[in-house]
């Protein structure tokens, strides 16, 4: 069984779009998948439907109730901010153990694929002591991932993106594949932003993701993961 983690550069740059595409992708190749939104922030009752829950549990296929909401994001906080921050400002924490034991229990079962989206970027912090990184590193000591890294064509993004994989590379792991996404056009050509990344991380595969239109299917992340 598979387990794919899609992290990111930092937050606000498609890593939703890529999660729920790749789940998208995968289930229509035939593929039993399982998909996590464990924490997430920024979900209110208003604004419910528009969440990262939402979008992940519509992309299953399923209707979002109470046992579907729970199951695919058991942390969910109203502030707009990093997760220790939020759960601070709600009096709550997230308890480290406890999710690393809910993906850990989320990779069992008889589905093909695990796909499980992270929180912000990579180096966000979950607590005190914990960053996304650190939820990576665990859930690879009990299986090896499939890493996707997001990052985005913004001016700047050279900078975040290096430091990204930099942060990885201090931990002795590699993404499987890092996703140049084009939310909105910048100042470069998507393949010369992609370009000057890759030429930095020779070992790293790339793919960009266009900006989307409606009438246009995204390309095709599953064949770097498959």
């Amino acid at each position: 069984m598979k387990t794919i983690f899609v992290t990111a550069s930092g937050t606000e740059i498609g890593k939703t779009f890529i999660a729920t595409t790749l789940v998208r992708q995968l289930r229509a190749q035939g593929l039993k998948v399982r998909a996590l939104k464990p924490v997430v922030s920024d979900v209110t009752a208003e604004n419910f439907s528009q969440s990262d829950t939402a979008l992940m549990i519509d992309v299953l296929g399923e209707t979002p109730d109470a046992k579907t909401i729970d199951a695919v994001s058991p942390w969910r906080f109203e502030p707009a901010l990093s997760p220790d921050m939020a759960a601070r400002r709600e009096g709550r924490s997230i308890d480290f153990e406890e999710l690393i034991s809910f993906c850990e229990e989320g990779r069992k079962g008889d589905h093909d694929v695990t796909v499980i989206e992270g929180v912000g970027g990579l180096m966000v912090p979950l607590d005190d002591q914990h960053l996304v990184r650190d939820w990576i590193v665990r859930l690879n000591q009990t299986a090896p991932l499939e890493i996707v890294v997001v990052v985005g064509a913004y001016l700047g993004t050279v900078s975040h993106s290096l430091t990204t994989l930099s942060s990885l590379r201090e931990v002795e792991l590699t993404p499987k594949i890092v996703v140049v996404s084009e939310r909105d056009p910048g100042p470069v050509s998507l393949d010369e932003t992609m370009e000057t990344i890759a030429r930095f991380a020779p070992e790293v595969n790339f793919m960009g993701m266009p900006q989307q239109q409606d009438d246009v299917q995204p390309p095709d992340i599953t064949a770097a993961l498959l």
